[in-house]
């Protein structure tokens, strides 16, 4: 009877928890976040991807539009976050395998520029990284991830149309089961 008593308690602080956070992130006066979109990954498939500019590495100035015509993979993820980091060395063979035929991939690092630039440094990410912090976090709910989960991975098509949404880890296998189809089609 103690032992259900207990996990009972620990279901309703759980809950409790998540309620709150849930109710922090659709709030607009916290640290200057803006309230969180309602839309959700499925709202956003179809839909044209959000336009962005951002700072890469080297500290230009990137748009989106520099990748149009191109099969894009927008990838948010975070250094702190184990299957953010299992999942790069497996971008960066599948960058170099298929850029070439029109694959692109961003990734976006909830992060500090140098502990990005540290990270990426040491794993050898050969693709586009910035370092976006608080505008990273808003930028992957204008993509659908309304809970700010990470990893969080957007497949955009060559005329610039959301076709899929991973959140969480995803495998080579995976994204190249999602690109294919995409490279192939030519226009």
């Amino acid at each position: 009877m103690k032992n259900l008593i207990q996990y009972a308690l620990i279901l309703l602080i759980a809950g409790g928890a998540g309620f709150g956070v849930q109710r922090f992130l659709e709030k607009d006066d916290h640290d200057g976040l803006p309230a969180m979109p309602k839309a959700t990954a499925s709202d956003v498939i179809g839909t044209y991807r959000p336009a962005f500019e951002l700072k890469d590495l080297d500290g230009k100035l990137r748009s989106v539009d520099e990748w149009n015509g191109k099969v894009l993979l927008v990838n948010f993820w975070a250094t702190w976050c184990p299957p953010c980091k299992k999942e790069m060395p497996a971008f960066i063979e599948l960058y170099d395998e298929y850029k070439k035929q029109g694959f692109e991939i961003i990734g976006i690092a909830l992060d500090d520029k140098q502990s990005v630039q540290d990270f990426v440094n040491t794993l050898g990410v050969n693709y586009t990284v910035m370092a976006a912090e608080y505008e990273g976090l808003k930028l992957s709910r204008d993509y659908g991830n309304r809970i700010g989960a990470l990893p969080f991975s957007v497949f955009v098509d060559r005329s610039g149309k959301i076709q899929f949404i991973k959140v969480g880890e995803i495998s080579k296998k995976q994204v190249e089961d999602v690109i294919k189809p995409l490279l192939a089609k030519k226009g």
